[in-house]
This record gives structure tokens, sequence and C-alpha cells, in this order.
């Protein structure tokens, strides 16, 4: 059995190393390819180190660019991997341009593909991500879905029901695994960074960097909590390049670069709060205990606020300096761990895989013309 593995972005890191694991130990042969995607050191590469993940078998080198030059860049370079490869499988993860662009390419020349994280839905289609998660979760043979409303949507989209597993959230297994790592880097990143308390922001997402009136009114609203909760903000690029081209200035906030996952996991662990605009940053808080305020409209992991720690404030800065006063006063949200969390998803998967191609070669076997 040969199964392919494509990642390019910081969160397909964390989800693809224990699967690879999980599938070395079945004795599965892989292959790995990294689309370039995200292509700084502490947005990729370090990742690779932390993370245990093998050097890639092949490097796409796309970068930056649009959307769709991006989308296209990855369907013109994994072709030919694909076609030299002939994998039995191929291992897509989340929601970015490479999952999209890597489901087309199998679904044109009729290789199989898997889709790790899949089911998952904002229902708002001006977000890039939307549009990926639609494109592959109608493309992928095999759907793996974290919760059970990734099961839900996939139904009401007339994905059929032998096509989907829920196998519980593979991000959760890395971080079960690096949290002791990471608790005892803290002490280190304390004196670092000259830590007591304090909330953790990020910031990334086009409706809120992008935008200079949100942006603007975001920066405002940051500046007003950290004087009452020293914030540490580790800046993403593309918000650092915004902040920079408007001028906007946060001299109350702590900025630093942005952190390997073992640095950011031992601080996030720690911090009072989270003001985020990502969707692993809701999971990691829900797992962890601490409270979250999401400044998005809305979430594609609906778990994280119907089950665990996390809270959408939408665009409302006046809720978001109220619900940071109510955590600060310790009335935050108590939350808990939604079902299938538990750091073993990785292994369900690998069983499931490896089940699944013995059911069919005996199948096929059963089924010989005589």
């Amino acid at each position: 059995m040969h199964l392919l593995h494509v990642v390019g972005a910081r969160p397909n890191f964390m989800k693809a190393a224990p699967l690879l694991r999980a599938l070395e130990m079945k004795k599965v042969h892989q292959t790995l390819v990294h689309s370039g995607q995200h292509y700084d050191r502490n947005m990729s590469d370090v990742f690779f180190d932390q993370l245990g993940i093998p050097e890639p078998d092949f490097n796409l080198h796309v970068g930056s660019g649009s959307h769709a030059q991006q989308t296209a860049q990855i369907i013109s370079r994994f072709e030919p991997v694909l076609l030299e490869e002939k994998p039995d499988g191929v291992i897509v993860y989340g929601d970015v341009n490479s999952t999209a662009a890597v489901a087309m390419v199998c679904a044109k020349l009729g290789t199989r593909s898997i889709h790790v994280e899949a089911g998952l839905r904002s229902f708002d289609r001006t977000m890039p991500e939307e549009i990926n998660r639609l494109i592959t979760d109608q493309l992928a043979d095999l759907l793996l879905t974290p919760s059970i409303d990734g099961n839900r949507n996939l139904q009401r989209e007339g994905v059929p029901a032998s096509r989907v597993h829920m196998v519980g959230n593979i991000m959760i297994d890395t971080l079960v695994r690096l949290l002791p790592t990471a608790q005892a880097r803290y002490a280190e990143l304390r004196v670092l960074y000259g830590l007591q308390e304090f909330g953790l922001v990020t910031l990334h997402r086009p409706s809120n960097v992008d935008d200079i009136t949100h942006l603007e009114s975001i920066a405002q609203t940051l500046e007003r909590i950290s004087a009452d909760l020293p914030l540490l903000f580790p800046v993403h690029p593309r918000t650092r390049q915004r902040l920079a081209e408007h001028g906007l200035r946060l001299n109350r906030l702590k900025l630093i670069e942005p952190l390997p996952y073992i640095d950011f996991l031992a601080l996030e662990q720690a911090a009072t709060m989270l003001i985020t605009d990502s969707g692993g940053v809701q999971e990691e808080t829900t797992y962890l205990g601490v409270p979250c305020l999401t400044v998005r409209e809305n979430t594609e992991r609906p778990v994280t606020v119907t089950i665990g720690t996390n809270q959408l404030v939408g665009f409302d800065m006046k809720r978001l300096v109220d619900e940071a006063r109510m955590i600060l006063g310790g009335n935050g949200k108590m939350g808990a761990i939604p079902p299938l969390w538990d750091g073993k998803t990785a292994e369900r998967i690998a069983e499931l895989l490896t089940a699944r191609v013995v059911d069919e070669e005996e199948h096929l076997v059963g089924h010989q013309p005589c």
C-alpha cells in the first residue's frame, strides 16, 4: 500500500505528523509532498523539525501569490508527481489552496483521495477556505470528520454515508504529544518576554487585516484591553505588512515574530485568554480549557462554541472588551472537550485505511472470474 500526503501550510503539518507516524507503524509505504505554500521558516521548515516530520520527497516551491495563481501552480506542479508516483491514495488536510488543488488533480486522474478534517463549514462563501472545503469534499473518495457537525453537513450536501467517517480531531494528537515539552519550555519563555498574567493575540484573516476599517478598530480595541491585561502578539507576516501600510501602531502590545509550534503552544496553555481569528487556535484552546474570543462572525468549528471555551464576538469591539473583562473578572466561559478529541485520531485513521485496503483486496479476490 502506497499513500501520498500533501502539506502546504502550518496547520497541515500539525495534522500530517501524527498520521505519518501511525501509518509508519503499520508499515505503509508513504510519500510526502510539500507544496511550498508557506515559505517563511518559522511558518514552515521549523515545523518539520519540531514535529518530527521527515524531509519532503517533493517540494513544489509554489510560494506566495493570489489564490488563482497559487492554485494553478499547485495543479500544474503536482500532476507530474502523481503520474510518477502512482500511489494507491492521496491524503489532503484541512482547507488551504493545496487541499482543493490536489483533490482536483486526483479526481481528473482517477486517483483516490482522502480528506482529513472533512465536513467543516462556516457557511460563508466570502472565505476562500470555505470554497476549498466545498470543492474538496465533493471530490474526495473518503471523508474523515473531526466532529459530528461535519457528518451532518456532508449528509445535507448529499455525500454518501459510506464515504464519511468521524475519526476525531487529528490536530489534538500533536497537541497531546507535545504539551509536556511546551509546558517545560514555558519557564524560559516567561523570562524571555517578561510574562506574568497575559493574553495572546493572533490575527491573519483578510476580513480582519485587509479591511482598514476593521483593522484600525481591532487595533484600537487591543490597545484598550492591554491596559487591563498585557497582550503578546506574534504577528503574521500578512498582518505586519498591513499594519505598516496603514501606519497603525500597537504601542501597548508586545509584538514578536511568528513562533514555532512548541513555543506558541507553551504560551497558549499559560495564557489568561486568546484573541484570535484562527480556526486551529479555537480548537487548541478548547482542549486546553483556555478562554478564546474569536474576532469572526462565524466559525467552521462550531463545537468549540457549543462545547468548548470559544466565543464569537464578530466585529463588535464593545463586546470584545466586555467579554475580555468578564474573563479577567473570573467569569470566563467554561467548556469541555468534544468527543474523540483524545490524541488517538491518527491511530483510528491508520486502522481505517489499512482495514479498507484488506477488505477491498478480499472483495476482488472473491469475485475473480472462473
